[in-house]
């Protein structure tokens, strides 16, 4: 598998030794995460959005109404930066200086296509079922070729990203070792509970 694309732009530069360009390791974490945020140019104005997303082969679907701000600026050309953050524990130090977090993350830069094709965005708007909530696409009602022309669905290619992971205890210095305070690692993570059933 090709790596990702270094550039001055995906280049990890703060703690490089936390970078990786590993395309293997993106992509667990990408079918991992739930949400990644979306960043764009509006009007001359950052913004970033949070939004549902899934990867399909080299590229993050995203989707939405087809009259929204973010798709509609994204799928007209502009740039876009899309990122994802697994939180996997909160590291506490003795100095409150070198507290910190264990994650794993995704940069990804690029170009969004827009998905026009209604087998390609059926396909794709399956997958994000599929991802969110394994089996449920095979139950659910699939939607019409007018809900479908009525979302708009965004491609956004995986080649110009990289990867920061950070794992491992506190680093406290060696003067703060003898502090009278307990360090060490709070690990967290996703649980998927049982559904409540609504009417």
């Amino acid at each position: 598998m090709r790596p990702l694309e270094q550039t001055p732009l995906s280049a990890v530069r703060r703690h490089p030794e936390r970078g990786s360009y590993d395309r293997a390791l993106a992509y667990a974490i990408l079918d991992e995460a739930l949400v990644c945020h979306l960043g764009y140019v509006h009007d001359g104005a950052p913004v970033v959005i949070p939004t549902a997303f899934v990867r399909v082969g080299d590229e993050v679907i995203v989707h939405g109404a087809q009259g929204g701000r973010a798709l509609r600026s994204l799928a007209a050309g502009g740039a876009a930066c899309c990122t994802v953050t697994l939180v996997d524990g909160l590291v506490l130090a003795r100095s409150a200086m070198h507290h910190s977090m264990n994650y794993r993350s995704v940069v990804a830069f690029g170009v969004a296509r827009a998905v026009t094709d209604l087998d390609e965005k059926r396909t794709a708007l399956r997958a994000l079922i599929e991802k969110t909530a394994p089996g449920r696409s095979a139950r659910a009602r699939p939607p019409s070729d007018d809900e479908l022309r009525a979302t708009a669905v965004l491609a956004i290619p995986l080649a110009e990203a990289s990867v920061k992971v950070r794992s491992g205890g506190p680093l406290d210095r060696d003067e703060d070792l003898s502090w009278p305070c307990d360090a060490g690692v709070v690990p967290l993570a996703l649980v998927r509970g049982e559904m409540l059933p609504t009417g």
